[in-house]
């Protein structure tokens, strides 16, 4: 449903993307269990939003639960226009839910959506495996 954002009309698609691989490394280990890690993950989609890989950096609590920067390139056609942007933000995984805040990097759209602009947000459980729910609020232009 369309609504407007700073004088721009935005869209809303809600999808789900299937994690297709999630090559998690850690980086350091600590004494008091916490634990720093890099995750490599490749997201598969059907409908707008046809890809996404997204490269993050964990931090794991000794009782692992974690918090995360993630950065996300995702391939979409959105309007009838194609192309590629990317999402960056921040999460935080209690023990059940995993949630990620996204913004959309200004300058990072290419091709047909070169001018996208807006946020998304992912908010899953263990019953979502193997996919990750996306809600992506845009505007292009």
């Amino acid at each position: 449903m369309p609504h407007s954002y700073n004088g721009q009309m935005t869209q809303t698609v809600e999808t789900k993307l299937k994690i297709e691989s999630w090559d998690e490394q850690p980086t350091s280990e600590f004494a008091d269990g916490t634990k720093i890690s890099k995750a490599d993950v490749v997201l598969i989609g059907e409908g707008d939003v046809t890809a996404g890989r997204s490269q993050s950096l964990l931090f794991y609590r000794a009782d692992g639960t974690s918090a995360f920067v993630v950065l996300m390139r995702v391939e979409a056609t959105l309007d009838g226009h194609s192309g590629a942007f990317v999402l960056s933000g921040t999460g935080s995984y209690d023990g059940t839910t995993a949630r990620q805040e996204l913004a959309i990097v200004d300058g990072s759209g290419s091709e047909g959506l070169r001018s996208i602009g807006g946020s998304a947000i992912s908010e899953s459980t263990h019953q979502d495996y193997p996919y990750m729910p996306l809600r992506l609020d845009y505007h292009l232009g």
